[in-house]
């Protein structure tokens, strides 16, 4: 479980593995243990002293950009949610529902951006205005959707924390609906199925 708050950007390491070099989050990052690279919940392997490594299935490569990542290419880490903490996100479980196109960053002044993305359209359902959504393991809310386009505010912070600042037009990024957005829709379906009935 994870909060949607970047802790640190990792660089991707070219190999027979799939490895990031990172410093902060291995303070007390142990073998067998949870990191969110992107958003995707991935289990940590062969710590170093200087990144950490982890194995990909084939499911994580159809379904998450970790596929098109290059030697040198930034990554956003968070550590997994422990009890005590502050939940300042939204809760994020690192289980990428599909990706997004980013169709446009635009800024809007005083370090303010807004962020485009085009997502796929089996998803839009799970995605409402003000709701929250997980880009790339960020958390942010959705400042409005329209047509499968969800856009939203970008703070300065963000911009400076995260991969956002590396992101362009025409890439790939992960998109992690809210899980209890899929968990109503999933009990409404049963519902409807049930009695017959449709929400209308």
């Amino acid at each position: 479980m994870f909060t949607g708050i970047i802790e640190e950007l990792g660089t991707f390491e070219a190999g027979e593995r799939f490895s990031i070099r990172c410093g902060v989050v291995l303070s007390d990052l142990t073998p067998g243990a949870s990191i969110a690279v992107n958003g995707v919940c991935l289990t940590a392997v062969d710590i170093r002293t200087d990144g950490f490594s982890a194995d990909l299935s084939p499911e994580t490569l159809q379904r998450t950009n970790l596929g098109d990542l290059r030697a040198g290419d930034r990554v956003n880490l968070e550590r997994p949610l422990m009890l005590q903490t502050r939940l300042s996100g939204h809760i994020v479980q690192g289980h990428v529902d599909g990706t997004g196109v980013v169709e446009m960053l635009r800024e809007l002044g005083n370090g303010n951006w807004e962020l485009g993305v085009r997502v796929p359209r089996e998803l839009d359902r799970f995605l409402v205005y003000k709701g929250s959504i997980a880009i790339d393991g960020i958390s942010l809310t959705i400042a409005s959707i329209s047509d499968a386009l969800v856009k939203v505010a970008i703070i300065p912070h963000t911009k400076e924390v995260t991969n956002l600042m590396f992101r362009g037009v025409g890439e790939r990024v992960n998109i992690e609906c809210d899980v209890l957005a899929k968990h109503v829709d999933k009990l409404l379906a049963g519902h409807r199925h049930s009695s017959g009935n449709t929400m209308e």
